[in-house]
C-alpha cells in the first residue's frame, strides 16, 4: 500500500475527461450490434417466401446464445490486461492476449461439441414450420464455422478495453457489419443464395473482422501467439473465467426462464416480455460504456496502487451511469407512447405494451447498480464475487418471489425480475465496501 501514498491522484476533470474518452466508443460500438441483424433482416425481407426470414432469426438467435454463454474471455481478458497496463508490465500485457489466444482452441472444440448436442432438441422448441427450422438448420451448420473467429474476437475486444483503445473495437465492429451488409446483398441478390448466403456473408464478415483486430494487436505489441503455455501459468486466467462463466450460464438461465413463463401466459405475454427484454438490452447496451470505462481504470489503479484514483474512478463511473439511466428513464417516460407504436402495430399486442409500459420505464434504474458493479468487480478482478452475487440473487430471490407471486401472473414475473436485478447489487455491496476502504486486499 505504500505505493499508493507515492502516486498523485489525477484531477476529478482530467479523470472524468478519461472516463468519456473510453466510455463513447463503446456506446458508439453498442449502438451499431444490433445492425448486424438488421442487414440481415433486411436483405432477406424482400424476399417473396418469408420462411427464410424465419430461419435465419432462429438461427440467429440459437448462434448467439450459444457464443454469449462464452463472452467470458471478453471479461476475463479484460481485468488481467488493465491490471498489468496500470503496472506498465508490457511483457505481461502481451501474455495476457496470448495465454487468452490459446484458450480460444479448446473453447471452439467445446462450443462445436455443445451445437452437436443441443442444437437437435433446441430447434424445435423454438416453433416455426419444418421449412423454417430445416433453413435454420442449414444456417447454423454454415455459421458456426465463424465461432473461432468471433471467440477470438472477444479476446481481442477485452485486450483492447483493458489497454484503454476503446476506438479499435468501434473501427472492427464498423469494418464487420459494413461487409455482412454488402455481402449479404451480394450472396443473396447477386448469387441466387438465401439463407445460407446470409450465413456465408456472416462468416466471412466475422474472419475479415479477425484479421483486422489481429492487425490492431500487432501494432500494439503482439508479434506471435508464442509457445503454448502450461496449465499451471493459465492458471490465474483459468480461475477467473471460470467465475465468470458460471455467472453468465446463471444470467442467461434466469432469462431463459423468464421467457419461459412469459410463454405460459399466451402468446400475447411471451411477445410483450420479449419486446421489453429487448429494449433491456439495449438499455444495458447504452450503460455499458460506462461500465467497461470502469473496468479499464479499476483495474489500472490497482495495477498501480493508487488508491486515489481508484476511488475517483468508482465515484465518477457510478455517477456518470446513474445520471445516465435517470436520463434514460425519463426519456422512456417522455417517449412511451411513440416508442411503443414503433415496437408493433399489431392491435392486439399494443395494449399489452401499454399495460406493462411502465417496467421498461424504471429499468434503467433498477439495473444501473448492478452493471456497474460488474464493469468494477471485473477490473478488480473480484470475479468470485460476482458469481456469488448472481446465484445468491437467482436462487435466493427470484425463484422465491416468482414462486410467492404466481397468481400475479406478468406482473409478479416483472416484480421478481426487478428484484434480481436490485438484490445482484445488494448482494455484492459488501465486497465493494472492502475495495473503497481496504483496497490493498486487491491489489
Amino acid at each position: 500500500m505504500t505505493a499508493s501514498h507515492a502516486v498523485t491522484a489525477p484531477s476529478l476533470a482530467a479523470t472524468q475527461r478519461r472516463i468519456w474518452m473510453l466510455a463513447w466508443p463503446i456506446m458508439l460500438s453498442n449502438i451499431t450490434v444490433p445492425l448486424l441483424g438488421l442487414a440481415d433482416s433486411a436483405v432477406l425481407a424482400h424476399l417473396p417466401d418469408p420462411q427464410h426470414l424465419g430461419a435465419v432469426a432462429i438461427g440467429a438467435q440459437l448462434f448467439t446464445l450459444l457464443l454469449w454463454s462464452f463472452g467470458f474471455l471478453r471479461m476475463g481478458t479484460t481485468a488481467v490486461t488493465a491490471r498489468a497496463a496500470g503496472a506498465q508490465q508490457q511483457a505481461q500485457v502481451i501474455e495476457s492476449l496470448q495465454h487468452s489466444l490459446w484458450l480460444v482452441l479448446p473453447i471452439c472444440l467445446l462450443v462445436m461439441a455443445a451445437a452437436f448436442i443441443a442444437l437437435p432438441w433446441l430447434l424445435p422448441l423454438m416453433g416455426g414450420s419444418d421449412n423454417v427450422q430445416s433453413g435454420a438448420a442449414e444456417y447454423l451448420s454454415i455459421r458456426l464455422l465463424s465461432a473461432p473467429a468471433v471467440l477470438a474476437q472477444y479476446v481481442l475486444t477485452g485486450w483492447f478495453i483493458g489497454l484503454g483503445k476503446t476506438r479499435i473495437p468501434l473501427l472492427i465492429l464498423t469494418l464487420v457489419n459494413s461487409l455482412n451488409a454488402v455481402l449479404d446483398y451480394l450472396l443473396v441478390f447477386h448469387a441466387g443464395m438465401t439463407s445460407d448466403g446470409v450465413a456465408l456473408g456472416s462468416v466471412l464478415a466475422d474472419y475479415s473482422g479477425l484479421i483486422a483486430a489481429l492487425y490492431f494487436a500487432r501494432r500494439h505489441g503482439l508479434q506471435s501467439l508464442g509457445v503454448r503455455p502450461p496449465l499451471i501459468t493459465l492458471r490465474p486466467l483459468l480461475r477467473i473465467n471460470r467465475h465468470l462463466f458460471v455467472r453468465t450460464l446463471c444470467l442467461l438461465l434466469v432469462f431463459a426462464f423468464f421467457t419461459a413463463q412469459g410463454a405460459r401466459m399466451g402468446e400475447l405475454t411471451l411477445a410483450t416480455n420479449a419486446l421489453l427484454i429487448t429494449a433491456l438490452l439495449l438499455i444495458s447496451n447504452a450503460l455499458d460504456g460506462f461500465a467497461h470505462a470502469a473496468e479499464n481504470l479499476t483495474g489500472h489503479s490497482l495495477g498501480q496502487a493508487d488508491s486515489g484514483q481508484l476511488r475517483q474512478t468508482l465515484q465518477l463511473t457510478g455517477l456518470n451511469m446513474l445520471g445516465l439511466a435517470a436520463t434514460l428513464t425519463l426519456a422512456l417516460w417522455l417517449a412511451g407512447p411513440y416508442l411503443l407504436s414503433l415496437m408493433t402495430s399489431q392491435p392486439e399486442l399494443l395494449p399489452q405494451l401499454q399495460r406493462y409500459q411502465h417496467y421498461l420505464f424504471w429499468l434503467p434504474l433498477v439495473g444501473v447498480a448492478s452493471y456497474w458493479l460488474d464493469g468494477v468487480f471485473i477490473g478488480a478482478q473480484a470475479s468470485a464475487a460476482m458469481r456469488n452475487a448472481m446465484l445468491a440473487a437467482a436462487l435466493l430471490v427470484f425463484l422465491p418471489i416468482w414462486w410467492l407471486s404466481r397468481e400475479w401472473g406478468n406482473d409478479g414475473l416483472w416484480w421478481s425480475f426487478y428484484a434480481f436485478l436490485t438484490t445482484r447489487a445488494l448482494f455484492a455491496i459488501n465486497t465493494f465496501l472492502t475495495l473503497w476502504r481496504r483496497p490493498q486486499n486487491f491489489m
